[in-house]
């Protein structure tokens, strides 16, 4: 696993990229690929897309990442039955030798995006090589841990990205010549993203990639929860043991820029004109009387000059922004930077959450995070909840206040395109 011309000491000063035997689907065994696939665990809408997705295919990855049954135990267990069941079959195949894979995400509207997946050593927050930038909800942590023991299996990669030296870097070099190759896959989602995957296996390649990787630093962009739950994992072996690594997607930004967008936030039981009404001589609220997305782009507008949300959930939306200088004041930590604690996310979760409307943030029965902002509307219709749709954050300022050590409110940022979940999953054992 060194790289050549480098000792093990100095490749754990940077990023350390191993080769796995990826478990792939055989695609004579399953209805097609994009039958077999599925966004990332958190990213599903339950349960609509959970079903939507369990429909699709007997066999796609949902029932392994997301399974179904009546206790944490049991869904644990069942998702190991399942991979077993899988493997034994010849759903799930090793492939022969270990290799990294460069993977490509292409849309209609030309955003490419290319990166490396690889097995990563995991690392402490101390050493400053895997940067998180937003807080985790330790029940998660847990579920997500139970699953990984169970299956042994890293079931789907996070991603994280770097800042490289764009085309000229030696990881942009292989990736490039190699993505001009026939893949080893290729299939269309039905969000019409193009997935295409590549084995990386020369070994000049993969000492290239390691030396280059080396030398870098990496922002979590997608994951948060389950680096935390890799770190749980490792603390749990002794070292040597393949829990000393997880399975990642490296992006390098230089290169490839990520979309960022917001997570947005589901209140339930609290309805709309309850929220509204807490919020009288705190925030300016005002109606507007138009569809979605121009309501987003008044938020966004609004969003340019301090914090500003959507309230949703009454068949209307609801601009709320200028919020009360003595309010936030009182209610925002001081200590941090003025970059934090200005962050839409820190006064939602100090200000709105904590004081104002008196919500427990780490309580699923209490508040849901949604990517999509349709699907968080229509939920809070549904549901005679609050949808809260947020403004990104822009990725510099993401970037600037990991460095500083300074993690965000959880759920403040969503990076993507995200990795399609089941096109190569990590077994341990393997």
């Amino acid at each position: 696993m060194n790289t050549a011309g480098h000792s093990e000491a100095t490749m754990r000063r940077g990023l350390e990229l191993t080769p796995f035997r990826g478990l792939r689907y055989d695609p004579d065994r399953v209805g097609s690929l994009a039958a077999v696939t599925s966004p990332p665990y958190d990213v599903v809408v339950r349960p609509d897309g959970l079903h939507h997705l369990e429909a699709a295919d007997p066999h796609n990855i949902v029932r392994l990442i997301l399974p179904q049954a009546a206790t944490p135990a049991e869904r644990n267990e069942q998702a190991a039955d399942t991979l077993r069941r899988w493997l034994a079959d010849g759903v799930l195949t090793a492939d022969p030798e270990p290799g990294l894979y460069v993977y490509e995400q292409q849309d209609g509207a030309g955003l490419l995006q290319r990166g490396i997946i690889g097995a990563l050593r995991v690392s402490e927050p101390s050493e400053s090589v895997v940067l998180p930038h937003e807080d985790v909800m330790p029940h998660v942590v847990a579920d997500r841990a139970a699953l990984m023991r169970a299956t042994e299996a890293n079931l789907e990669p996070l991603l994280l990205t770097y800042r490289g030296n764009g085309s000229t870097a030696d990881t942009t070099a292989v990736i490039e010549r190699i993505a001009g190759l026939p893949p080893l896959l290729a299939t269309t989602t039905e969000d019409g993203y193009h997935h295409r995957l590549w084995s990386v296996t020369a070994p000049a390649d993969v000492a290239a990639i390691q030396t280059d990787l080396g030398r870098h630093q990496a922002l979590i962009a997608d994951g948060h929860h389950r680096w935390a739950t890799y770190r749980r994992l490792r603390a749990e072996h002794t070292s040597p043991s393949p829990w000393d690594y997880g399975l990642v997607l490296l992006v390098d930004t230089a290169r490839y820029p990520l979309r960022v967008r917001a997570i947005h936030r589901l209140l339930h039981g609290l309805p709309v004109a309850d929220a509204l009404a807490a919020l009288d001589g705190l925030f300016r609220v005002r109606h507007l009387d138009a569809p979605l997305a121009e309501a987003l782009t008044a938020l966004g507008d609004a969003a340019r000059d301090g914090n500003a949300y959507l309230l949703a959930g009454d068949g209307g939306y609801h601009l709320v922004d200028r919020p009360d200088p003595a309010l936030l004041a009182r209610t925002v930590p001081a200590g941090r930077p003025e970059a934090w604690r200005s962050l839409d996310a820190t006064v939602l979760h100090a200000t709105l959450l904590d004081h104002v409307w008196r919500i427990p943030e780490d309580s699923p029965t209490h508040i849901a995070y949604i990517h999509d902002a349709a699907a968080t509307v229509a939920k809070a219709e549904r549901d005679a909840g609050t949808a809260v749709l947020m403004h990104p954050v822009r990725e510099e300022v993401v970037r600037d206040l990991a460095r500083q050590g300074v993690t965000m409110p959880r759920k403040s940022t969503s990076f993507g395109p995200k990795p399609a979940s089941g096109l190569v999953l990590r077994a341990l054992d393997i």
